[in-house]
């Protein structure tokens, strides 16, 4: 009796386990989607707020990626950790220049003009 109880539910816990990747793989696809539709229509104006805030988006992707690897177990998790720590490490690295490289431009310039022009006088 318990063969057959412990097949059944092992049966039951692999469909489980299915659909579960299903679900996930679902919720990816349209976050995607979402992701794109949502950025495609933001205004050029707001760009450096949505960068900061992606920045502190990007953090937690990191922290999340670091802790999924220190309890991977095959060699194959531990790969696709490291990966996925390098590719947000880099991100979120890369996002900080843009947004600095972003509000450099809205800085007003030196004004060397001016002392150059009462020098002339």
């Amino acid at each position: 009796m318990s063969v057959i109880t412990t097949a059944v539910l092992t049966a039951a816990e692999q469909e489980s386990a299915d659909y579960s990747q299903l679900a996930l793989l679902t919720i990816f696809v349209l976050s995607v989607f979402l992701g794109f539709e949502v950025i495609s229509k933001v205004s050029a104006i707001l760009h450096t707020p949505l960068m900061s805030g992606a920045n502190a988006i990007h953090g937690i992707v990191l922290v999340g990626a670091i802790l999924v690897t220190a309890n991977a177990t095959h060699t194959l998790e531990l790969v696709i950790g490291t990966l996925a720590i390098v590719l947000s490490a880099i991100n979120l690295v890369g996002g900080f220049v843009v947004t600095d490289r972003m509000l450099e431009m809205f800085k007003s310039k030196p004004t060397e003009a001016k002392s150059e022009a009462g020098s002339e006088q």
